[in-house]
């Protein structure tokens, strides 16, 4: 038999399981995916999980990955991470957690967001030094919060991580991050391409408790370390690269990015909704997070809270399939569960209205559906404003869908319906992972980040053809939560005034 081609292995560590993508280095070909599930806990806005589950679960999935390949350990020749963003690690001098990890949907942390926001004199210099402004989401506003609420804990701290960068110092013992993922701290300058020591001062972290920052998410970073390569059943001399956040490890897995696709818009629809492209404009708008790109482009991204999750919370309170919902018609719902961060209403709760007595409970659902898609789309014309001075030019572009609601036949028909747009269904059906698997393959190689996947033929797919925008629905909707945002901004039962202002997204 005829040696196998060498494999590489793309790790997606997100917010709910660890994905083990096993490809082969030559063709791209997804030979494997392996899994694990994470345990999330929190009640009342906090989002947390044992940095220790996550190591456990990747060993998990590379093992499920390579036994369901067929693929011998000795095939695999690197390796690397994409994580969750914006969660904050905090680790002793021996890399042990000194608590749970504080999620990206860990919203607690709001009121330091405002107060981190204010002390720069509001946010445009936020945006003109990290290309975004504070939320609760942003791994800045949650060290704020633990100085605040646990100062014992902050001042033990001897390392700052992310869900990725902690993952990859697991698997080579060097502390090192890069810049697509560091871009969502909201203390690393993508204009300087570089921490910026003023906003470190003023969240009060030594910049020795951070990682080294690689020129990109493949640089090569290390081989395994021997308990690493223990651990995982691997040869030590396995390569392991930088590694990268979730939404730029998709963008990777693609094909978009300065050796691929830029300025073509992509919408994932998975726990969170993402809207994002890569471009070579550096974004400085509201409303939007100014990420850098793991490849030196950019990737300008709005991102809600509520997606799938919600939706298919209401179909469980409803006792419906996902797919028996029907267009909301009157019905409106706005499925901000876990409060929300584009609007930025980190106190809101879901809200539904326009019922009626002959209204049918898949209309309620399908409510939600709208709810949760306009949400995600709202920011999509202000997303292409930032990518280039002439939107018209890329008007027609198909938006790329990607995430677990990209499967689901009413998900698809809501994006059509409530866009206008064409869409188009990538091939790849696990980008993050698959990206990965790509940084992985240009360690080995010093390729440009994207190259090796779009050498893949990464970021073809089946594409659905425009149907009528239904504006009625989008009007209906916009018009609900601009009447409601005071009463979301308060939050679910509590009188009085907002926790903090509301900021809104660029109108479509």
């Amino acid at each position: 038999m005829p040696e196998r081609n060498p494999v590489v292995i793309g790790v997606d560590s997100s917010t709910q399981s660890t994905k083990a993508a096993v490809v082969d280095s030559a063709t791209g070909a997804l030979l494997a995916v392996g899994r694990a599930p994470h345990t999330v806990t929190g009640t009342d806005g906090a989002r947390e999980s044992d940095p220790g589950q996550w190591w456990s679960a990747l060993r998990d999935a590379v093992g499920r990955g390579l036994r369901d390949a067929g693929v011998p350990a000795r095939a695999v020749v690197a390796i690397a991470v994409a994580g969750q963003q914006h969660g904050l690690v905090v680790l002793d001098g021996d890399g042990t957690p000194l608590r749970p990890a504080l999620l990206w949907n860990d919203v607690r942390s709001a009121p330091q967001a405002v107060a981190l926001t204010d002390a720069l004199g509001g946010p445009r210099p936020w945006l003109a030094r990290t290309g975004s402004v504070p939320v609760a989401a942003m791994t800045a506003a949650k060290w704020a919060w633990l100085r605040a609420h646990e100062p014992a804990t902050a001042a033990a701290a001897a390392r700052i991580r992310l869900p990725h960068d902690f993952l990859t110092e697991r698997l080579t013992g060097e502390a090192v991050t890069d810049p697509g993922d560091a871009s969502g701290t909201c203390w690393y300058s993508t204009a300087a391409h570089a921490y910026d020591a003023g906003l470190l001062d003023l969240l009060g972290i030594d910049p020795g408790l951070l990682p080294a920052v690689a020129p990109t998410g493949a640089t090569r970073v290390g081989t395994l370390a021997p308990s690493a390569a223990r651990a995982l059943g691997l040869p030590g001399h396995v390569a392991v690269a930088a590694g990268t956040g979730d939404n730029m490890a998709a963008a990777v897995g693609l094909g978009l990015g300065a050796h691929g696709l830029l300025d073509h818009p992509v919408v994932s629809l998975g726990t969170s909704g993402t809207v994002y492209a890569a471009t070579r404009t550096r974004p400085a708008a509201p409303g939007l997070a100014g990420f850098a790109a793991t490849d030196a482009t950019y990737l300008p991204l709005g991102c809600t809270l509520n997606c799938t999750l919600a939706v298919d919370r209401f179909a469980r309170l409803l006792g419906l399939d996902r797919e028996q919902a029907v267009p909301g018609g009157g019905v409106v719902v706005l499925p901000y569960l876990d409060g929300e961060r584009t609007p930025d209403l980190p106190h809101a709760g879901g809200l539904l209205t326009g019922l009626r007595h002959d209204t049918a409970s898949g209309a309620v659902l399908g409510a939600a559906y709208e709810g949760a898609a306009f949400t995600v789309l709202r920011v999509l014309d202000g997303l292409l404003d930032v990518c280039t001075p002439d939107p018209a030019a890329v008007a027609d572009r198909p938006l790329r869908l990607i995430g677990g609601g990209a499967r689901g036949r009413f998900w698809r028909d809501t994006v059509r319906r409530l866009s206008g747009r064409p869409l188009l269904v990538p091939a790849v059906t696990e980008p993050v992972a698959y990206g990965a698997a790509a940084l992985a393959a240009g360690a080995l190689t010093g390729a440009d980040p994207v190259a090796p996947a779009v050498a893949w033929g990464a970021g073809g797919g089946a594409v659905l053809p425009p149907v009528r925008r239904d504006t009625e629905t989008w009007e209906r909707i916009a018009a609900v939560l601009e009447g409601a945002e005071p009463l979301l901004a308060r939050g679910p039962g509590t009188p009085g005034h907002a926790h903090g202002p509301c900021r809104r997204s660029p109108r479509p």
